[in-house]
């Protein structure tokens, strides 16, 4: 029973950690016309979207193409110019990432390990 609840609380701490860390990060998309500036930002959104799909659904036969559209694709939102980071804290950073670090160990093997 403890081990499942530590399981659970790792998955609460890296939720909390990826809402912490994705709060300061705002995608945004405007009205280009086709060939100009949208083309990246629709590309990344596809390939996305297909690299989610053959990882959940086809994880055996193109699970290697799916890490790769996914590659992709992050590199494509960071080339469209679709993604602006706000200033963070040092504080809010640490904070987060603790909580991401803590979160995945206990998912992981059930303890921290000081």
């Amino acid at each position: 029973m403890s081990r499942l609840l530590n399981k659970f609380i790792g998955l609460i701490l890296i939720f909390i950690s990826i809402y912490f860390l994705g709060q300061n990060i705002i995608f945004v998309s405007g009205y280009y016309s086709f060939f100009s500036r949208s083309l990246p930002a629709t590309t990344s959104v596809l390939a996305v979207m297909a690299g989610v799909f053959l990882l959940i659904f086809f994880r055996r036969e193109t699970g290697n193409l799916g890490i790769v559209l996914l590659g992709v694709g992050i590199v494509l939102v960071f080339l469209s110019g679709g993604v602006f980071l706000k200033p963070t804290s040092l504080w809010n950073f640490l904070a987060a990432f603790t909580a991401l670090a803590a979160g995945y160990k206990l998912l992981d093997r059930g303890r921290i390990n000081f």
